[in-house]
């Protein structure tokens, strides 16, 4: 190994330093909250209704706001400190679970009260998740974002989905109150972790501008890279393909007259398998990404991830999804990091909050419409036909993959 290429490896592993731990430790308990909340709503939903279009609708109203607000929030990250946004939006999450359980203790609640909650909890995160990304090339050097975004995965993920969905079946079986009144104590105890992060995380400004012209700036750059538009086009699919098959899962899992017949904590413990493969996943990804080159790697997430949505219309067996949720948790989370790491590189500071917004417009806003989508095919041809229908749909990604040529990523990050 050369001189040059040693020290390059050398300072790809040098520490991230103790304002990244310290954001990585307040991450960890903001999506330990996410994790629980999530579980909990559908769980609270389904003492008010059974109707699959109203359950799914929830997942409509948590997500709208990417498709309504996500180029507001990134023009406001780019504009704002960083950290600070990050701050307010995790003191709203903190008071907006917190009224709901007022709300279920005076016997008051219903399927609307929760669409209230989800649909401002979804802004909050849009402000919260934007500044998130955006932050981090500035806590770490541009050579080390693909090991601080693995790590980063690895506690969001198993705070969000290995830890959170089983305590949230738990805390919601032993009363409704605890599953929204625990999220709002770790959201306000994530706050605490940011408080400690030192420094300033606002992006120069040149001139002022207007938030319109901000915004437009953003949509024009992401639109003339052509491997982060077909790689946010890609994403977009698939979430709508998830967000159609999880939003009514739990009508597929959970009761005596499922299919599947699993309890609240069964079905916290199914979707854990997935987040355990994420966490094994976030530390392969590196390996992967280098040994495998990223288009063979994005190109192996496809299969998984479309497994991973279609395999509930093969089967209901809990040991047989459970392993197949696994190495479909573990291919998406090798999808992310390399995705997030590109993006972060190619993408000047200055426009990174709204390159993300941007981005997530179209790769997170189409949730809300796969959701809904879910819940009417679910009504008019039944769950397991809609869960090989969006099976299909991730698999068809597949014509795509030829302008994610490693050549054409490689290209792409040296311009930058």
């Amino acid at each position: 190994m050369t001189s040059h290429a040693a020290q390059v490896k050398e300072r790809a592993r040098a520490p991230l330093g103790a304002s990244y731990w310290k954001l990585w430790t307040s991450s960890g308990l903001s999506n330990l909250a996410d994790g629980v909340f999530k579980i909990a709503l559908p769980l609270l939903a389904i003492q008010f209704t059974q109707s699959p279009t109203l359950v799914a609708g929830l997942s409509v109203a948590a997500t709208l706001p990417w498709l309504l607000s996500a180029l507001t929030a990134g023009a406001l990250a780019d504009r704002l400190d960083r950290r600070k946004l990050m701050l307010w939006a995790n003191l709203s999450r903190a008071v907006l679970p917190a009224l709901l359980a007022a709300v279920v203790l005076l016997d008051v609640g219903s399927v609307w009260a929760l669409y209230v909650v989800a649909l401002m909890v979804g802004v909050a995160e849009t402000l919260y998740d934007t500044s998130a990304q955006s932050i981090m090339p500035q806590l770490v050097r541009r050579d080390q974002l693909s090991r601080a975004n693995g790590r980063l995965y690895a506690v969001e993920l198993t705070t969000n989905q290995f830890i959170g969905p089983p305590l949230g079946g738990l805390l919601v079986a032993t009363g409704l109150v605890a599953g929204v009144a625990v999220p709002a104590a770790l959201w306000l105890a994530a706050v605490g972790g940011l408080l400690l992060v030192p420094g300033a995380f606002r992006t120069e400004r040149e001139q002022k501008t207007t938030l319109r012209f901000d915004i437009a700036e953003g949509l024009r750059f992401l639109w003339n890279q052509k491997i982060l538009r077909t790689l946010a086009v890609m994403t977009g699919v698939f979430n709508f393909a998830s967000s159609a098959a999880f939003a009514v899962l739990v009508l597929f899992a959970v009761g005596p007259a499922s299919q599947m017949g699993l309890s609240e904590v069964g079905f916290g413990l199914l979707l854990t398998t997935s987040a355990l493969g994420a966490f094994v996943g976030s530390f392969m990804s590196e390996r992967v990404e280098a040994r495998l080159g990223r288009s063979t790697s994005l190109m192996l997430t496809i299969f998984g991830a479309a497994l991973f949505v279609g395999a509930p219309a093969l089967t209901d067996n809990p040991y047989v999804l459970g392993p197949i949720f696994f190495v479909g948790g573990m291919l998406i989370v090798l999808w992310n990091v390399i995705t997030v790491s590109l993006r972060q590189r190619i993408t000047p500071n200055r426009l990174l909050g709204r390159v993300n917004s941007a981005y997530r417009l179209l790769a997170w806003g189409t949730m809300p419409l796969g959701a809904a989508a879910g819940g009417l095919l679910a009504q008019w041809l039944g769950l397991q036909v809609m869960f090989g229908i969006m099976g299909v749909l991730t698999l068809a990604l597949l014509g795509m993959m030829p302008v994610l040529t490693n050549k054409a990523m490689a290209a792409a990050d040296v311009e930058s």
